[in-house]
């Protein structure tokens, strides 16, 4: 008769990773008072963790109080061999885009509900408008968030920026399936030099060229 397996738990180790998890969800930084309420533990039980996970980057304490997750996480998930990959595609191709219609564009992913900027090329004309490399937002309320989620194409006014309109087009990978959106936050002012027509076309270009880089079946 056979063993059950034994169940080996490190409690220290179960605190750090239930905390990265309810912070990740979190659309707000969060205390630790709520942190300890959230996960059913004390502050006290929480504290040496929080001291850690702050001091190793991969929590960040904002001057209210509240934590937020650090940039350390997404080095780690950075240095992901699909995300290098997907950025080795993707970024030859962008940084022609932004010289040909003369405005940044990014690459995002979808983690979870919300949008994750994994790259980003700056704009080569004096006015622009850039996205942190890093950056997350609701998906439910984006153009990107969309184009994820599974529509092909979105062109439509910055629901934050005033002024700026959203070019986003799906990015395919070796299955078919949307892995990514390149998105082109394009700034309408008088200084603009490229037709808003032109700039659509060469971005849903770019993205059929990253697609086919990573793989994309024909006609996907």
């Amino acid at each position: 008769m056979s063993l059950p397996a034994p169940e080996y738990s490190v409690p220290a180790v179960d605190k750090a990773l239930d905390i990265l998890e309810l912070l990740a969800a979190s659309p707000e930084p969060l205390t630790q008072s709520a942190i300890a309420e959230a996960t059913g533990r004390s502050v006290g039980q929480l504290f040496r963790v929080l001291v850690t996970l702050e001091r190793r980057g991969f929590l960040v304490r904002e001057r209210g109080g509240g934590y937020v997750l650090g940039t350390h996480v997404f080095d780690l998930a950075h240095q992901h061999e699909p995300l290098r990959g997907l950025r080795a595609a993707a970024l030859p191709v962008m940084h022609e885009l932004a010289l040909e219609v003369q405005q940044s564009c990014n690459l995002a992913v979808l983690e979870g509900h919300r949008v994750r900027v994994i790259a980003q090329v700056e704009s080569p004309a004096d006015v622009g408008y850039r996205v942190r490399v890093g950056a997350m937002f609701d998906a439910a309320t984006t153009a990107t968030g969309e184009v994820l989620r599974g529509a092909l194409e979105v062109v439509r006014a910055d629901a934050m920026q005033h002024g700026i309109t959203d070019v986003v087009a799906a990015i395919r990978g070796a299955t078919g399936a949307t892995v990514a959106a390149l998105t082109v936050p394009s700034v309408s002012t008088s200084l603009s030099t490229v037709a808003h027509d032109l700039v659509v076309a060469r971005t849903r270009a770019a993205a059929a060229a990253i697609s086919q880089r990573l793989g994309a079946p024909a006609g996907g």
